[in-house]
């Protein structure tokens, strides 16, 4: 039993380590003999675009969204604006119809069916090349639409991701461990692209090729993830792009951070069971494999956790001094549980933050795999609420910006 219990703990404790850690190394060490090169050449004349963005009771945010976008250095007489209000029901509806004047179109649902369904209806409406999907609580620099659109130049690339950066307002101090995991989740993004491409889009701000955009996505699925599935299903790859910038407001608390990990990725492995064929490696080869390694195994991983903690246990029980092993167990809990609390009320140290948004992100995973399993998708958007970053957003910390 306890050399069981030992290979077991290894063994778990070993899949952890390939998912953070093990993975990205290889990466590193792929991206030296494989380096793919992104042709972004800004084109002699910008396609056709249309930039969408799905709504639902954003009156505190998207007026400044849209000052934002019709701001950006994108040509305006290329660039198509269409808000779709998911049956909004304060004044969105209003403030999005008082841009109509400088080209802003208004697709209001007649009854809230979710992001996904909102984007979907959209489709008819749309008229450019190329699809750019953003929310209105980022803030996209002027600067940053050309190079997401310039990627697309590629003629080996689908879609192009943005990189986000997490910010907060000044003197802000609750959940910085999101901008800490943000920063290294852009890193990994970046050795991706330099490989072969990226598993999934932030769904922040996302270009697609016009033809791969209007493939149809179930309602309960993601599209951001789908669209690099659907991409890599055309013969195309997704990239994240550097110099496409949106600064993406910190969620104000570890517990509206938790309730949206566990929407998203609902949603997630959803889309994953739908586009499973995608992790046939005889058929995909090296996406397959990335798709498997950044997806699946962080979603396996609080359950190898798990596993860990009963092998751990029955050590304690069984090994001569594995008394010990149970004080440290219950320390370990106990300092997790620590952290949890100290960082939802902000100024931790950095190490109990990260600490403390790991342990929400992994316990949201095993949250959405029971729904998942039940069958409760609930495609009705519910977007985070997020304060929309200002006009200066506050400078990201050390490592937010990395990739």
């Amino acid at each position: 039993m306890t050399t069981l219990a030992d290979a077991v703990l290894a063994l778990s404790l070993l899949f952890v380590a390939y998912t953070y850690v093990g993975y990205p190394a290889l990466l590193l060490v792929l991206s030296a003999t494989r380096r793919r090169h992104l042709a972004a050449t800004p084109p002699a004349e910008w396609p056709n675009i249309s930039i969408t963005i799905p709504v639902y009771n954003e009156e505190a945010a998207i007026g400044i969204a849209l000052e934002r976008i019709l701001a950006t250095d994108y040509p305006p007489d290329r660039r198509q604006v269409l808000v779709v209000s998911d049956a909004s029901t304060d004044r969105t509806d209003a403030i999005v119809s008082g841009f109509a004047n400088r080209g802003v179109e208004l697709l209001r649902m007649p009854t809230r069916g979710g992001k996904t369904a909102a984007e979907n209806a959209a489709q008819t409406l749309l008229v450019g090349d190329i699809i750019v999907d953003t929310d209105a609580s980022i803030h996209i620099p002027a600067q940053s639409l050309k190079p997401l659109i310039a990627a697309l130049g590629d003629p080996t690339v689908g879609v192009a991701s943005g990189r986000d950066v997490s910010v907060a307002r000044a003197g802000d101090t609750t959940n910085r461990g999101e901008s800490r995991y943000v920063g290294y989740e852009m890193w990994v993004r970046e050795l991706e692209s330099r490989v072969d491409g990226i598993v999934g889009a932030s769904g922040c701000f996302y270009a697609s090729r016009a033809s791969l955009h209007m493939e149809m996505v179930p309602e309960a699925l993601s599209r951001d993830f789908g669209a690099a599935l659907i991409a890599r299903e055309h013969g195309f790859r997704a990239v994240s792009v550097d110099r496409a910038i949106c600064f993406v407001p910190r969620t104000s608390s570890l517990v509206r951070e938790y309730h949206r990990k566990v929407r998203t990725m609902v949603r997630g492995m959803e889309t994953l069971y739908y586009k499973g064929h995608l992790l046939n490696a005889a058929r995909y080869g090296l996406f397959s494999w990335m798709l498997f390694s950044h997806k699946l195994c962080r979603w396996l991983v609080p359950w190898a956790l798990l596993v860990a903690l009963v092998a751990l246990a029955v050590l304690a029980a069984t090994l001569p001094g594995g008394r010990w092993l149970g004080v440290l167990l219950g320390a370990g809990l106990g300092v997790a549980g620590v952290a949890w609390v100290w960082a939802a009320r902000g100024g931790a140290p950095a190490l109990l933050e990260l600490a403390a948004f790991a342990a929400a992100g992994n316990l949201a995973a095993l949250h959405a795999a029971v729904r998942a399993l039940r069958g409760q998708l609930n495609p009705i958007w519910e977007p985070t609420r997020r304060d929309p970053a200002g006009d200066a957003p506050a400078q990201p910390q050390a490592g937010e910006a990395r990739g």
